[in-house]
């Protein structure tokens, strides 16, 4: 697993094999975060999959689909009403990882300076520079 810590809470991944999921919650993750729409690439695992073998590894699942360069404020809005109902770690994926720091972004708002968000995703790997921030983001 590509593993990509955010924040001492939040990693995030490009698409996770239901193979894997023991090892994520060996490493302590408690809550799996699906953010690919089921069908979006031949191959991949739906959500169905995902949440049984995430529920077998002793995970919470979580699916919330956003389609890549529609992510919107109130996706982040749910993605952080996941993050505060998580009882530990979570791991969120999607194609590379990008949608879910994007997420991760948006859910941000308000609480930490845009600029210190876009270093945060900067270190693990993703560029947000060109998405806009939100209203109610601040700084």
């Amino acid at each position: 697993m590509d593993l990509r810590r955010l924040t001492p809470t939040l990693s995030v991944a490009p698409q996770i094999a239901p193979d894997e999921l023991p090892a994520a919650a060996a490493a302590g993750f408690t809550t799996l975060i699906c953010n690919r729409p089921d069908g979006e690439q031949p191959g991949q695992p739906d959500q169905d999959t995902m949440a049984r073998a995430a529920q077998a590894a002793g995970m919470r699942f979580v699916f919330l689909p956003a389609v890549s360069g529609q992510v919107n404020e109130a996706q982040g809005r749910a993605f952080g009403e996941a993050l505060a109902q998580a009882d530990g770690p979570v791991l969120a994926y999607c194609r590379s990882g990008t949608r879910s720091t994007q997420l991760w972004a948006l859910s941000q708002a308000g609480q930490r300076p845009w600029t210190e968000v876009l270093q945060i995703a900067a270190a693990a790997g993703y560029d947000l520079s060109r998405m806009t921030p939100p209203a109610s983001a601040q700084g």
